[in-house]
């Protein structure tokens, strides 16, 4: 195992971007630091179709020459690995616990193939157990690590937003395969191609894409995804600082209940407002360059 910092020469460069950055990073494996990458996300229940594209773009990104960027989780990511390591490609699974702690558990001899052709990294230290908060956050090192991310399949409510969100925040390219209009499990992708992602039909879609991508910094995020803020979150907002403050004294502050502020701080989080810092204690995060509408999460 390497522990990585953001001093070291192989630290990701992508990664060194962000505003966001990880300070260290604990890997298996080693980074391909010198390849093209695009991080391929989506639904954990996909249908045949969402399989059967994740396998078919992954393995052809990877003879291409790509490296592919996923979550190690099931459904796409799993099928996005798969594929690239059966094409002989390099893969890196970022991970939302610690990166001796394999999650899920049917994926332990993946995780020990992806280690020895790509990585498998995380910012959380050794032991750190796979908890629901860790993956909001986890989601701004998939998106940062490739120049653009590519959703296969994901329905309304689905966690894949925050990716997408992150990508957009970054400035970094956001392509999405269509589907069915009666498939619960396009409502996400097929509404991004409609508020402006590049809808992609094949390997050649992705690769032009890519390699047509201005410079990062001048990459311009997608329209119409504002977020309107309730009068809730704007009450809670205001009474935040840069300093952690426990929900009990945010019920105090604002006169709310705690189990609302809990849900309200839940979809803050994911959109990149707030971030908690332990124990239910929770800090204004950077004032972010993109949101959503609390409809999309």
């Amino acid at each position: 195992m390497t522990v990585l910092t953001w001093h070291d020469a192989g630290y990701p460069a992508l990664l060194r971007e962000i505003d966001d950055l990880p300070p260290i990073l604990y890997m298996k494996g080693t980074f391909p630091q010198d390849d093209p990458s695009v991080t391929i996300v989506g639904t954990r229940r996909p249908t045949a179709y969402g399989r059967e594209v994740a396998a078919h773009l992954a393995g052809e990104l990877a003879e291409a020459g790509v490296a592919v960027i996923s979550g190690l989780a099931r459904g796409i990511d799993g099928e996005a690995h798969r594929a690239t390591l059966k094409a002989g490609g390099r893969t890196v699974a970022v991970l939302g616990c610690g990166v001796d702690v394999t999650y899920p558990h049917e994926h332990a001899q993946l995780m020990e193939q992806i280690a020895e052709s790509g990585a498998v990294l995380s910012e959380y230290p050794l032991g750190t157990k796979p908890e629901a908060r860790h993956f909001p956050r986890r989601n701004r090192l998939l998106s940062g690590l490739s120049v653009a991310t590519l959703v296969i399949e994901a329905g309304h409510g689905s966690g894949t937003l925050s990716t997408v969100k992150f990508a957009l925040e970054q400035n970094r390219e956001v392509l999405c395969v269509p589907g069915s209009i009666y498939s619960p499990a396009s409502t996400l992708t097929n509404k991004l191609i409609q508020e402006g992602a590049k809808p992609i039909l094949n390997v050649r879609d992705v690769l032009d894409e890519i390699r047509a991508l201005p410079p990062i910094e001048t990459q311009q995020a997608l329209p119409g995804l504002v977020h309107e803020s309730t009068a809730e979150e704007s009450t809670i907002y205001d009474a935040l600082a840069y300093e952690p403050q426990h929900v009990d004294d945010l019920s105090r502050a604002t006169g709310l209940p705690v189990t609302s502020i809990t849900g309200t701080l839940t979809i803050m989080e994911l959109q990149g407002r707030v971030l908690q810092v332990g124990r239910m204690n929770y800090i204004r995060a950077r004032e972010s360059k993109a949101a959503y509408r609390s409809s999309e999460e």
